[in-house]
């Protein structure tokens, strides 16, 4: 019996994004394998989100190349993306669920019961008949999660997941974080909350000026930053 497909290790070899006026990203060299969670820091317009981007397949790079599993194409049936201002359909939670079932290619017949687990898993079960655009933020984000893992994907992409959601939102959303990695999903996320990277990554990749400044293990990026940049970034301090 084949064992089934797997999209990684995922690899990024001399990646660059760019447009007609800038460089987005460059000569990006990056592996990601299975395990804990990888959290993608760095300040603003480092090229978190955009790395993101190009490992999920939503664009290709400019140069360089990309493979998962070591396949340089990959349909992505085993990739979801959450992004930071997910987009709520206008119907009911349960329902916006359902739909992404339903893309998923799930049998009409099973999407109801499925979906009742996927908000049981991100504890919405009490909101399932409420609009989803009626929600809180905390509650969207969730909602959104609950979408991402009706692909049953082997990687799930984060872009900002807490952006903007006040602490006891930030923590719900952490522990299904938790949850889904100790299922065995790959977790890549960018995040711009240093605290939230020392929680949940086992990984830590510091982005600057759209490359790949350093990546290490989480407890050694924070107690021992390889670089001036990384340990300024770590201070606080403005680094560009």
């Amino acid at each position: 019996m084949r064992p089934p497909v797997s999209d990684l290790p995922l690899k990024l070899e001399d990646v660059s994004f760019f447009t007609r006026n800038a460089v987005i990203v460059r000569d990006l060299a990056l592996t990601i394998g299975a395990g804990a969670p990888t959290a993608l820091v760095g300040p603003n317009g480092a090229g978190k989100s955009t790395l993101i981007r190009l490992a999920m397949g939503l664009i290709a790079p400019s140069a360089g190349r990309i493979t998962w599993g070591g396949r340089a194409e990959s349909d992505g049936r085993r990739r979801a993306m959450m992004f930071q201002r997910p987009v709520m359909l206008r119907r009911s939670a349960a329902a916006n669920v359902a739909y992404a079932l339903q893309a998923a290619g799930l049998g009409r017949d099973m999407r109801a019961a499925r979906a009742a687990e996927l908000l049981a898993q991100v504890g919405l079960t009490h909101v399932a008949d409420r609009p989803a655009r009626r929600l809180s933020g905390g509650e969207q984000q969730r909602l959104a999660l609950a979408r991402a893992l009706a692909r049953e994907p082997e990687i799930l992409f984060l872009d900002e997941p807490t952006a903007s959601l006040d602490p006891a939102a930030t923590k719900a959303v952490e522990d299904i974080i938790r949850a889904v990695a100790r299922s065995g999903v790959k977790i890549v996320m960018a995040t711009h909350d240093l605290g939230q990277a020392r929680r949940l990554a086992g990984e830590i990749v510091f982005m600057l000026r759209g490359t790949v400044h350093t990546c290490a293990g989480a407890e050694r990026f924070f107690t021992a930053p390889a670089t001036p940049e990384a340990a300024a970034f770590i201070r606080g301090d403005i680094v560009i």
